[in-house]
C-alpha cells in the first residue's frame, strides 16, 4: 500500500488538473463537504471525517450506502476539519499527504489551514495543498519541487526567523539567507528551471506556488 494519503477538502469546484496525477492505491480521506468535491472527481472515500455540517445529503447518504468509514466530530471542536484529517492521515501511516480542494469560502479557514502545513505538529509528515491551482509546501529540512519557468513562487517564515536559506532554479537565489516572519523579501520569485529545491537551516518556511492565472 502506498504511503501516500489523499485528503479531499471542500470549498471550490476542483479542477481536473489538481487530480490527474494522484495515485491510484493512496487511502483517500474526506474532510467533512470534501466528500462532495471527491465525488465529482470521481474517487472513492475510504474515510469521512469532521462534522458533517457542510456535506450534501447525498454524498452523507452514498457515504453510509457504500460503507465508508465515518469518524463524526462534535460541531464544537477545537481543530478545523482539515487538521482531524491530517491526524487521521497520520494514524493511517501516511508519510505523504495531498490535500485536494478547501479554496474558498471563509478566509479565516483558509489561512487557519494553510498554517497547518508549517506546523510543528505536522513537521513529520510531506504535505502538498493544491488548492484550486495555487500549491502550498512546507520546508522544515528540504524540498525540491517542479515548476513552469517564469512562474510565481513565494517562500514566507512562519513561527519565527528562518535561518540559513538556500535555494536553487529560482530567479533570485538565496544563498545561506535569513528570511524574517513578516517580511515580504520572498515574495514573488521565479522559477528559472523546471526543478528548484530549497533548504533551511533552522526554522520553516510556507512555500507557495500561486494560481498562474492570478492577477
Amino acid at each position: 500500500m502506498s504511503d501516500t494519503v489523499i485528503v479531499f477538502a471542500g470549498g471550490d469546484p476542483i479542477p481536473p488538473s489538481a487530480v490527474a496525477d494522484l495515485p491510484a492505491d493512496a487511502f483517500v480521506v474526506a474532510a467533512d463537504s470534501g466528500l462532495d468535491r471527491a465525488r465529482e472527481s470521481g474517487f472513492k472515500i475510504d474515510l469521512l471525517v469532521g462534522d458533517l455540517d457542510s456535506i450534501s445529503s447525498d454524498g452523507r447518504q452514498d457515504a453510509e450506502a457504500h460503507g465508508t468509514k465515518i469518524e463524526r466530530h462534535p460541531v464544537d471542536k477545537d481543530a478545523t476539519d482539515m487538521e482531524l484529517a491530517l491526524e487521521a492521515a497520520r494514524r493511517h501511516g501516511a508519510r505523504h499527504v495531498i490535500v485536494i480542494g478547501g479554496y474558498g469560502g471563509r478566509q479565516d479557514h483558509y489561512l487557519a489551514n494553510a498554517l497547518l502545513l508549517p506546523s510543528p505538529t505536522f513537521a513529520d509528515l510531506d504535505i502538498e495543498w493544491r488548492a484550486g491551482r495555487t500549491r502550498l509546501f512546507a520546508v522544515h529540512h528540504a524540498l525540491e519541487l517542479a515548476g513552469e519557468i517564469g512562474a510565481l513562487i513565494s517562500l514566507l517564515a512562519v513561527g519565527g526567523a528562518v535561518r540559513g536559506v538556500e535555494t536553487q532554479g529560482l530567479r533570485w537565489n538565496l544563498a545561506g539567507d535569513d528570511l524574517e516572519p513578516g517580511s515580504t523579501r520572498g515574495v514573488s520569485n521565479e522559477f528559472r528551471a523546471e526543478r528548484a529545491s530549497i533548504t533551511v537551516e533552522a526554522g520553516t518556511l510556507l512555500v507557495v506556488v500561486p494560481d498562474p492565472e492570478a492577477p
